[in-house]
């Protein structure tokens, strides 16, 4: 046996009337939540020393994808999944209406141009072909290693396999929207402001984009501009088909319902892998090494180890380890005996056992005992991740016993395999059939960093477009009724007085600030009311995912009173951004409205301009003669509050003497 450690509103009526409208209600299904508490939408979880705050997972799952996981296993949970993922939001949930004369940056991954004569990934190309085909302004950026080829030569090769012309530029960016081709930027490989994630470089690429597209999965473990500083400078920023697939993957890996779960381990650095491997032990059902991590687990162990088998630092964490494998009866299992080659003669190779090598052997493989009892060992198993190498380090042999291996893993019935690597696994595709772009995940260097507990600043940087799921049955008595959103809810005293003079409406609160969130929460409880709920969220980027899978009718939005930041006019779109106003004109039924307020007249005045310009057309102001005031802007500012429930702010203001600007704006059929 191998060495084992361990045991066995209507149209045209304004919301202010007092008519019922009939709903037209569309079905949502329903998804399960592994967090759920009734009435609750924001809770904390502990995670070492800081909180953290999150969000139901969104009835917004992209066809073929599993249920997105949270920030930790939590008791209620059914332990699905054992690390962390943010929501993002995809090019497959993008409204494709929209791409249409868009200027669309896509950061498209480097793994696309080194497959050789191999195939590529089946969705390597297909976001490109889709926002091309969808009318989009298409422009590619990314990352290669300038041995792989020039920016002409890539765009050769980028153009053979979409079937689209592509166009290598260089600083010339003046003219994007007017381009008929795809266009092709400067390698990033070069330049230094990339991998130091400058702002100003980040800007510069965002420079005419409406919409950035990330499809570089394989660096979503950097911290790069054009993957991370870029996400602040378009109004749209979302995953790609590839992207996606990807983090598909990776997800299902990480999954451990399905029993036995074994993971394979190949290649060294123990101790850089320390927290990945401990991971690995306290979820997995067993740990099986094929590298050079093995003899860091026999040196644990007290069996001698040649010292240039070693790694420096690697024999506490070993220890560790073993213990920590102890303590929970899994297995640690490594080779028994190994192929080993004579330094001075290569091709000279020999079995040794492993607490035997001799002084100028180097073990290359794993032996033939081990290779017939890992293979046993691993017959049971309905679930196998296989990360690192297959060899100990380099050799000539085509198939060697850790190939075969991996083939066994590959024929086992009802067993999901995934093999995690880059170039071992890709060359492996064209000898034999168990290894596919179906099982194979090419970032190694990705899911490394994911099993030890850090976030991917690539995947994080798109959690600012995550989509939501909101169980409107527990949130509301009747989901079917029609909605009022209020952006920025504050302490909820606005959305409380409306919901108590209209009880055949549902009011929803969309706040940033976690504690006002949880009192008003709180406040709901005690009071019991049953037509008011609170998120704590950017509604500036999830807003279209939370109110799309509203099951009634959305009739009317307000934004009152939102925070300028004056001293830098670069991050106004923190107030207003224009995605926001695009999802608002057109989540709003025909004759839904919009109600607009503030105490500063020039963010009134914005505000105004920001929805009538991205309204395209479908926004007006409302005409209530009697109830507004002309000013020299020719703006009809509203002299009441037309619901007749002032804001706390808005008291403050009257409070003071001071005026509010107040607009109504309706949508028409443009």
């Amino acid at each position: 046996m191998n060495q084992i450690v361990g045991g066995n509103f209507h149209r045209g009526i304004p919301f202010f009337t007092n008519s019922n409208p009939n709903i037209n209600s569309l079905k949502i299904p329903s998804q399960k939540s592994c967090f759920f508490r009734p009435n609750r939408t924001v809770y904390k979880i502990k995670r070492r020393s800081r909180s953290i705050l999150f969000s139901p997972p969104a009835n917004n799952t992209p066809v073929g994808q599993s249920e997105h996981s949270l920030v930790e296993k939590d008791p209620v949970c059914d332990g699905g999944q054992f690390t962390a993922f943010p929501h993002i939001q995809s090019l497959r949930n993008f409204p494709k209406e929209e791409l249409f004369g868009k200027v669309v940056l896509v950061r498209f991954d480097a793994v696309i141009l080194l497959h050789g004569n191999l195939s590529p990934p089946a969705n390597a190309f297909s976001t490109i072909k889709y926002l091309y085909e969808a009318g989009a302004k298409v422009i590619l950026v990314g990352s290669w290693n300038e041995n792989t080829g020039s920016n002409e030569s890539v765009a050769g090769f980028l153009s053979s396999n979409l079937g689209i012309q592509v166009v290598p530029v260089h600083s010339d960016v003046e003219n994007r929207k007017k381009a008929s081709s795809i266009l092709l930027l400067e390698n990033l490989f070069g330049f230094k402001e990339e991998r130091a994630n400058c702002s100003k470089f980040a800007k510069e690429l965002a420079y005419g984009v409406d919409i950035i597209v990330n499809d570089a999965f394989s660096e979503s473990h950097k911290v790069l501009a054009s993957t991370v500083g870029i996400a602040r400078f378009s109004y749209a920023y979302i995953a790609g088909f590839y992207f996606e697939e990807c983090l598909y993957k990776l997800k299902k890996i990480t999954g451990t319902t399905e029993k036995p779960y074994f993971a394979i381990i190949g290649g060294g650095n123990f101790a850089d892998k320390a927290d990945a491997l401990r991971f690995l032990v306290s979820k997995c059902d067993g740990v099986i090494f094929v590298g050079k991590m093995a003899f860091q687990i026999i040196h644990a162990l007290g069996v001698h180890v040649p010292m240039k088998l070693l790694e420096l630092g690697a024999l506490k964490e070993a220890v560790s380890i073993v213990e920590y494998a102890k303590s929970r009866n899994i297995p640690l299992v490594f080779p028994k005996d190994v192929w080993c080659i004579e330094d001075h003669v290569p091709k000279k190779m020999e079995v040794f056992s492993v607490n035997s090598i001799l002084e100028g052997w180097q073990p290359v493989d794993i032996g033939p005992r081990s290779l017939e009892e890992m293979i046993l060992l691993i017959s049971g198993c309905k679930k196998i991740m296989w990360i690192g190498p297959l060899r100990f380090s380099s050799s000539k042999q085509d198939k060697g016993a850790t190939f075969k291996l991996a083939e066994a893993v590959g024929t086992l019935s009802s067993c999901t395999t995934t093999y995690v690597g880059k170039m071992e696994f890709e060359k492996l595709q064209g000898k034999s059939t168990f290894f596919s772009n179906d099982n194979v995940l090419t970032s190694a260097s990705v899911v490394w960093e994911v099993l030890k507990g850090r976030n991917l600043p690539g995947l994080v940087a798109l959690d600012r477009a995550y989509p939501f799921t909101v169980d409107w049955g527990v949130s509301y008595s009747d989901p079917m009724r029609p909605l009022v959103v209020d952006i920025g809810s504050g302490n909820g005293l606005l959305l409380f007085g409306m919901a108590r003079t209209r009880k055949d409406m549902n009011f929803l609160g969309l706040k940033m600030n976690a504690n006002l969130v949880d009192r008003c929460l709180d406040d709901v409880r005690q009071l019991g009311i049953c037509n008011v709920h609170f998120i704590t969220t950017n509604a500036t980027s999830t807003f279209r995912s939370i109110v799309s899978s509203y099951p009634g009718e959305l009739v009317l939005v307000s934004i009152q009173c939102p925070n300028p930041d004056f001293n830098k006019p670069e991050n106004r779109w923190r107030m207003l951004q224009r995605s926001l106003v695009e999802a608002i004109t057109n989540m709003l039924i025909f004759g839904g409205q919009v109600f607009l307020q503030s105490d500063i007249k020039a963010v009134a005045v914005r505000m105004k301009n920001e929805f009538i310009e991205y309204g395209k057309g479908k926004l007006v102001i409302s005409e209530h003669s009697h109830d507004v005031e002309n000013n020299n802007n020719n703006t009809e500012w509203l002299n009441e509050n037309p619901f007749g429930v002032p804001s706390d702010w808005e008291n403050h203001v009257l409070d003071r003497g001071n005026p509010m600007y107040r607009l109504l704006l309706t949508k028409v059929e443009s």
